[in-house]
């Protein structure tokens, strides 16, 4: 098994990482060196996460044999001496316990692998996240048409990004020089580097991780009250509305300015291959309204038409990708999340069914496999949703506040080697007494998933100014995509030395002679800079306690409030107006949705009753008149309901298929819900609203979708 483990580990991360991206990143859209870029970086800081309990153990079983030898030496002094004195009857040799035998662990790895795996894995991520992950960054996002120019761009803009870090990097190296009895080598210098580097991501972690140390267990707790769930899935609702509402007017405002430039710009013009790079990241209904009425040449040099620089040609392109990029993306968040408010709603109107079948609204369009209808009873769903769900996440959340506890306390008290105060320490050193390597490996991996899971939800999402935005369904733009990979690459290695600190296997913090993992001894001596390795590294992390009761007592979001960003705050009378806002939001998509159910049910059952052969031919001959017809006729057009807003069918308006047209409109017709905006199906409401319908537009102002899930 030497090594197994090991290879078993890396084939599975990668999966892993690979699944994740999938989630979040557009295969077919994003760029490949784009996608290459994240999946490294994510797979790099997952391997770090996943490997680290290994190298522990075999640390402890190197550790182990290197007692047995101190203990066989001093046996054989002790043998000599008693030699000596074997005259002398009265005096009794003093007996030293026997260490127990060292047992390998099963996933022992052989020596010289593990310093060698991670000095790959740890300078490759420093690699991408300080010079390869911000240029790929710029060149993704810059507007420029040819690889020349992004490149330029991507200098540019990260000349004042290195800047700074070779500001800091020569300030360390300035503060070593000056101190006469330190001799500078490679060695030395690359633990200054290594220092830098993660004192930078222990300045980020404590922040992120102490907000995710209460969110995650409060998040499952909140999960468990449907009631508190709904409202919060309303409040999001109006927020996402505006959102969307004012990413549809981006894009019509950018479209605007495409349709000026294209029309300026005619097929003869050397600027012509940049406007046809432009129209093809454009919507296809836009495309096909700018392709019409357009002239095929214009003698340009004749005219003294104003036409657009290349300069502003780029910056045009810039906009168009975020523009559409924005629109897409609220567009699926918002059926996402409408599908959501609809199930709690479902959800809560079952709590009180008597039949104990649960009951849905409208009929789940998502794809189930064909164990579900004979596993996934409606009677199991039942019980699932309205009964144990609430309980398994009431458990789920207790348990992880218990772990939040034992890591801000250890995080306060480990740097006590006399008496042991750290729990994670207690729990490691007790299962190493026994050589207990599964417990040992497990309870490593568990605390370090923990971590890590604080912490990169966090980043996953944390939301800024829709500046960086980690969107799932592949909803993820290239520079958001990339950010995450620098940031992943700049928190595990501190997480994970932070971690070695809490179980007192680094000797840095500790101030023990024991042997030492082949990580720590990747990362170098922190003594190199006394004051770092000596007081930041050790009081910092204390700065957890009172970020988390700031988290608690929901500081942050209260400030955020008061300033004007819209936050789910419960008391607050802004709050109470967007949660009835997207009250009425879900109710009116309700309506609709029932309305284009409705209209298929008529369209089926007159299938039923009279057949589908005479329609299917009105159908196919309307088809083909309307692929006959000329743009002079276009007035006569009539759009088919219930079909892709971006599509028309031309109908004939001849004598020969009156008859056969009336019935189509006829079946295709919607019924007016005259008792719509009286009626309500919301579970929580109990009295009238009095809402007015397109409320929402009011709340348009930009400040609202600023740190939303912050």
């Amino acid at each position: 098994m030497s090594g197994a483990a090991l290879g078993i580990e890396i084939v599975v991360v990668f999966f892993l990482a690979l699944f994740l991206l999938h989630r979040y990143a557009d295969f077919r859209k994003q760029q490949r060196m784009v996608l290459f870029g994240t999946l490294l970086a994510w797979y790099l800081c997952f391997l770090i996460v996943f490997i680290l309990p290994l190298d522990i153990s075999t640390t402890i079983y190197k550790q182990c044999k290197i007692d047995h030898e101190e203990h066989a030496s001093v046996s054989l002094v002790t043998a000599l001496i008693s030699n000596q004195t074997a005259g002398n009857s009265t005096t009794a040799t003093p007996t030293k316990s026997v260490p127990k035998v060292c047992y390998k662990p099963w996933s022992y790895i052989p020596d010289g692998i593990m310093p060698v795996f991670w000095r790959v894995v740890y300078w490759t991520s420093q690699c991408l996240t300080w010079l390869l992950l911000p240029f790929m960054q710029s060149y993704a996002r810059s507007g420029g048409f040819s690889i020349t120019g992004k490149i330029k761009t991507a200098l540019i803009e990260n000349a004042i990004y290195y800047g700074t870090y070779l500001l800091i990097f020569g300030s360390l190296l300035i503060y070593v020089a000056v101190h006469p009895q330190w001799h500078l080598s490679w060695y030395e210098l690359q633990t200054i580097g290594i220092t830098a580097a993660n004192t930078w991501g222990l300045f980020l972690l404590v922040l992120l991780l102490g907000y995710g140390l209460v969110e995650i267990p409060r998040s499952y707790w909140n999960a468990s009250r449907q009631g508190h769930l709904l409202i919060k899935t309303y409040f999001k609702a109006a927020k996402l509305m505006t959102e969307k509402a004012d990413a549809e007017e981006n894009l019509e405002d950018v479209m605007e300015e495409v349709r000026k430039v294209q029309e300026s710009i005619k097929y003869n013009h050397p600027l012509r291959k940049y406007i046809d790079t432009i129209l093809r990241k454009c919507p296809v209904e836009y495309q096909e309204k700018m392709g019409r009425n357009m002239d095929d040449y214009e003698d340009f040099d004749d005219k003294q038409n104003t036409y657009p620089s290349e300069k502003n040609l780029v910056k045009l392109h810039k906009q168009v990708i975020y523009a559409v990029q924005r629109h897409n993306r609220t567009h699926v968040q918002w059926q996402i999340l409408l599908q959501q408010a609809m199930h709690l709603e479902d959800v809560a109107k079952n709590e009180t069914s008597s039949a104990h079948q649960f009951v849905h609204s409208f009929p789940s369009t998502e794809p189930t496999s064909w164990l579900s209808p004979y596993l996934y009873t409606p009677t199991v769903e039942w019980y699932w949703e309205c009964l144990l769900r609430q309980w398994f996440y009431r458990l789920l959340a207790v348990l992880l506040s218990l772990f939040s506890v034992g890591v801000v306390w250890s995080e306060c008290t480990f740097f006590s080697t006399r008496p042991v105060l750290s729990l994670f320490a207690v729990f490691i050193q007790l299962a190493e007494r026994d050589y207990n390597y599964l417990y040992i490996e497990m309870a490593c991996f568990i605390t370090i998933f923990f971590l890590c899971t604080c912490v990169y939800s966090t980043v996953f999402r944390i939301r800024v100014f829709n500046y960086y935005y980690l969107a799932s369904h592949h909803q993820t733009d290239a520079y958001s995509l990339q950010f995450s990979g620098m940031l992943f690459c700049r928190l595990t290695p501190p997480l994970c030395l932070n971690f070695l600190g809490l179980i007192h296997m680094d000797s840095a913090i500790s101030h023990q002679l024991k042997e030492q993992t082949a990580y720590t001894s990747i990362m170098g001596s922190m003594r190199v800079l006394s004051f770092i390795a000596n007081g930041f590294y050790i009081y910092y992390p204390m700065l957890i306690l009172l970020l988390c009761i700031a988290t608690y007592f929901s500081l942050g979001t209260r400030c955020l409030n008061l300033l004007g960003f819209q936050q789910f705050v419960g008391d607050n009378e802004m709050t109470s107006d967007l949660i009835d806002e997207g009250k009425e939001l879900i109710r009116r998509e309700k309506r609709k949705r029932q309305r284009t159910e409705d209209g298929e049910n008529r369209r089926r059952e007159w299938k039923e009753r009279y057949g589908n052969t005479r329609e299917d031919t009105a159908r196919n001959r309307n088809r083909n008149e309307a692929a006959e017809m000329t743009e002079t006729n276009y007035s006569d057009t009539v759009p088919i309901p219930n079909t892709s807003p971006n599509r028309q069918v031309k109908y004939s308006r001849t004598g020969r298929g009156t008859e056969r047209d009336s019935i189509e409109l006829l079946e295709d017709a919607e019924p007016l819900d005259f008792n719509a905006e009286t009626l309500s199906d919301d579970p929580l409401e109990t009295d009238s609203t009095g809402h007015v319908p397109g409320r929402y537009l009011s709340m348009s102002s930009s400040r609202s979708r600023i740190f939303d899930d912050v």
